[in-house]
């Protein structure tokens, strides 16, 4: 299995993170979409990441589609999704939180960091915040008090934790004057935390 793409992407650094956390051995190949769009078309026509080649050489895109691939790769008792249909649904609320944020910090990025100041569109980054901040309020609600007592489904840490925190730490190194940590306390103290697991540590923000 191959994983292409660079760690700087939450989507290509989540996949990364729940191969290392289900035990599943693969290659990472650090492509950019930017700098080697040429090179990652090679691979992927599409040029989008993450891009991750099945042992058969079926190319999936998106990370959502990857990890539900992986989650059947692995016993279930390595899994990062429950199997209860409650403890499911609770998860899918939570990663549809933490990947909400994380699409609006990438619009976010396009449009501070890469799009030109002249060409950029006031009334349409307000309204991209004003989103990211209302999934933050729903996330930072969801996890206070959780500070160093678990994980958010319980003793194990499970693929909202994953996304959740990767997705904090993208925003806050890429846009790290947009959203002030005292504002969510919960929400950077559980990134900090799980950014200190070894599995975080080994697939460091490029």
């Amino acid at each position: 299995m191959q994983l292409i793409g660079m760690m700087d992407s939450p989507y290509v650094r989540r996949v990364a993170i729940s191969l290392a956390m289900l035990g599943l051995p693969f290659e990472h190949k650090s492509v950019s979409v930017f700098r080697h769009f040429d090179t990652f078309a090679t691979i992927n026509p599409v040029v989008k990441a993450p891009t991750f080649i099945a042992d058969d050489g079926t190319l999936l895109i998106d990370s959502s589609l990857v990890l539900d691939y992986l989650e059947h790769l692995s016993p279930p008792d390595r899994r990062l999704m429950p199997a209860a249909p409650g403890e499911r649904l609770k998860a899918l609320n939570l990663i549809g939180f933490a990947l909400a944020a994380c699409e609006k910090a990438m619009q976010n990025v396009y449009e501070l960091n890469l799009r030109p100041a002249e060409r950029q569109h006031q009334p349409w980054i307000e309204r991209v915040q004003t989103q990211l901040f209302a999934a933050y309020d729903h996330l930072e609600t969801a996890i206070a008090g959780r500070e160093g007592n678990g994980w958010l489904l319980g003793d194990r840490l499970m693929q909202p934790d994953i996304t959740l925190a990767v997705t904090w730490r993208f925003q806050q190194f890429m846009l790290p004057d947009l959203v002030d940590p005292a504002r969510y306390p919960a929400l950077a103290a559980f990134s900090k935390r799980a950014e200190a697991l070894p599995e975080f540590v080994a697939t460091p923000l490029e």
